[in-house]
């Protein structure tokens, strides 16, 4: 018996990779977060599986289908929106697995920021403009922040932000980077990013709050920063005609002559 975790994906029930549909379909119990997987991915759980929307339970709720499923030897499928690898709470339930002995694997998903950036047809990182993507949010009542990250901190450095779960106190995030980024850095805000019902609003940071009309929303994703709308930017040495590199050797003493790749 294994807990599958599997990251479902941001919304678009076909941004699901094809390791996590098979094990779907491979696991008689599947357990997933309702109010963020899109239904359609549930198809693909056998006939008779045992679904639980674990949206109204708690955390020792959903540890004891876990522990019913262990009991009868049934392997579980544990979806999660996005990718597991951050704001997942898988975290606590993996502790609470490895305290039982209880087997477990991760499949990793679509993040939210990656499809956010798709339908902005947006690269994060461009040469010249920002190396670096800083994947953070607000405090919230669910998880405070730590002392020390902070988004005047991180904003400090320049880099493409993306900013989760926060779009409800998009004033304050404004006020906090204006100093930082200033009113012409582009910004967005995707909500419900690669769903049916998904809707992009591009503004600048100084006038992104007046460009949503008051609304907030829930399920959000705020990037900002200048690679979302560079007015230039330098091309990568990677594809350069006179770039010397393992898998084209160029000039009279190349680095990786033919025959050493």
């Amino acid at each position: 018996m294994t807990v599958h975790f599997i990251g479902a994906g941001p919304g678009a029930a076909d941004l699901l990779t094809l390791r996590g549909r098979d094990l779907i379909a491979a696991c008689p119990v599947c357990l997933y977060a309702g109010s963020l997987i899109p239904e359609a991915v549930l198809d693909h759980c056998p006939p008779g599986a045992r679904i639980v929307n674990t949206a109204p339970l708690s955390l020792d709720e959903i540890e004891a289908e876990i522990a019913r499923a262990h009991a009868a030897g049934q392997d579980v499928a544990r979806l999660h929106s996005g990718d597991l690898s951050v704001w997942s709470a898988m975290g606590e339930q993996i502790r609470r697995l490895r305290a039982r002995g209880i087997p477990f694997d991760v499949t990793p998903g679509v993040p939210a920021f990656a499809a956010a950036a798709a339908a902005l047809e947006a690269e994060l990182t461009l040469p010249g403009v920002a190396q670096s993507l800083v994947l953070t949010r607000t405090s919230g009542r669910a998880s405070a922040m730590p002392e020390g990250e902070t988004l005047d901190a991180f904003a400090a450095t320049g880099a493409t932000l993306a900013i989760h779960l926060s779009v409800h106190v998009l004033d304050e995030v404004i006020a906090e980077l204006l100093p930082r980024y200033g009113a012409d850095c582009p910004a967005a805000i995707v909500w419900r990013a690669s769903w049916p019902d998904q809707r992009i609003l591009r503004a600048t940071l100084g006038t992104l709050a007046e460009a949503t009309g008051g609304e907030r929303g829930r399920t959000a994703l705020i990037l900002v920063g200048g690679a979302l709308d560079p007015a230039d930017f330098d091309e990568s040495r990677l594809y350069a005609g006179d770039y010397d590199r393992r898998f084209r050797p160029v000039g009279a003493d190349p680095r990786f002559p033919e025959g050493t790749q």
